[in-house]
């Protein structure tokens, strides 16, 4: 479980050496972009998996519940029962596969709707159900493997799968759903191609007599990309968080990043031509140069892979960092920038003045993706939540 602070002092930020703040209102702001592109009778799943994919969970499903989503998305069964222990009553699709009785069991306490990617998931929950007392039908989401070779029924099999669950006494199809693989790419042949084996499955389910309530195949960058795509629901992660799935996505709504990444200042030195900088001296100073230690590493998910290739922010200036990322800290080339002193605010992503560091950059600098960058950072930064862009002093008091 994350620590939060709500209400950010300045003595709070001054004695953390590297902290995580979430900017809430951005994250308002990009639920009511995303709600300003679907019709009025398609809803919103806000998709806060892996803890909002770093921004805290709880904290995320309580601002995008505000703001306009109306659905929650977790992968586990403990992240739902994380947002039902904080008072969260929404609608919360599990969308990882559970079958063993005691996760059904789970799920049917914690009024937890769950996904089912096979008939024989489907029998397990339906057999374990039937032991439990005096409960109505279970609500359960039907998945179909449309070209994503993930999760999910063949699409082929969907109406066998349909009639099955549909028959099923303790069971009741909340919807039936499909996750697109290629969304984010401009060529649109294989989302195209995933679009019409899901309609031509939907539509064989209704000509057998199964009229599902909802359907939802759209992910980020479908939401973005084509309204046909949007159903009944979306399930939108990325975009909420403020980071476009695709640059070619980028001039549809405005998105705003959320997270910033920030640390202090530990030590400052002047280190001489021909001096080692960190483990195995992959840097090697070619001048005198002033050098910052900064409090953050690649225990707190800086990626030790962007050893000498990213630059941090220093009082608005981009610096680049030196040596290799230790486990706690990394070095950072000042010299630049005059009187930097212990205790100065060091931002990692994030904006100071007139420049940025997006886990855009990071991503592309890794041949990775965003994701993976914002699902990174670990639980010892605490996050701390701001409405708007926070500017703590830059020198401790």
């Amino acid at each position: 479980m994350l620590s939060w602070d709500h209400s950010p002092s300045l003595a709070l930020m001054q004695r953390e050496r590297a902290w995580v703040e979430v900017n809430l209102a951005a994250i308002a702001h990009n639920v009511r972009q995303i709600c300003s592109l679907l019709a009025d009778r398609t809803a919103l799943m806000a998709v806060i998996k892996a803890d909002a994919y770093g921004h805290g969970a709880v904290t995320v499903a309580q601002v995008v519940l505000r703001a306009g989503a109306t659905w929650l998305g977790v992968a586990t069964i403990p992240e739902g029962i994380e947002l039902r222990e904080a008072g969260i009553d929404a609608p919360i699709l599990v969308l990882g596969a559970n079958h063993t009785p005691d996760q059904i069991r789970a799920i049917a306490h914690w009024n937890l709707q769950p996904t089912i990617c096979t008939p024989q998931q489907a029998l397990i929950f339906s057999e374990t159900l039937a032991n439990l007392d005096d409960r109505p039908p279970l609500p359960v989401h039907l998945k179909l493997d449309t070209g994503m070779s993930r999760l999910g029924t063949p699409y082929q099999q969907a109406t066998e799968f349909a009639h099955l669950v549909h028959c099923l006494p303790n069971l009741q199809i909340a919807s039936i759903y499909s996750h697109l693989a290629t969304a984010d790419d401009p060529d649109p042949t294989i989302m195209n191609r995933q679009h019409q084996r899901f309609e031509s499955a939907i539509a064989q389910i209704r000509a057998a007599g199964i009229n599902p309530p909802r359907l939802h195949l759209a992910n980020s960058a479908a939401t973005l990309a084509n309204a046909n795509l949007h159903y009944d629901m979306v399930r939108v992660g990325l975009a909420v968080y403020g980071l476009y799935p695709a640059d070619h996505l980028r001039s549809v709504i405005d998105l705003k990043p959320a997270l910033q990444v920030k640390a202090r200042v530990t030590q400052v030195k002047t280190i001489s031509p021909g001096t080692g900088v960190s483990y195995g001296h992959q840097f090697v100073a070619d001048r005198e140069l002033r050098m910052a230690v900064v409090g953050i590493g690649y225990a707190d998910g800086v990626p030790r892979n962007l050893s000498n290739q990213m630059h941090v922010l220093v009082r608005g200036q981009r610096v680049p960092q030196i040596g290799t990322v230790t486990m706690d800290q990394l070095m950072v080339d000042v010299s630049k920038v005059p009187d930097v002193q212990e205790g100065e605010v060091v931002t990692l992503l994030g904006r100071d003045g007139d420049h940025s560091v997006s886990a855009d950059d990071w991503a592309k600098t890794l041949g990775t993706i965003s994701w993976e960058i914002l699902c990174g950072f670990k639980h010892r930064l605490p996050r701390i939540a701001v409405s708007q862009a926070s500017t703590p002093a830059s020198r401790s008091a």
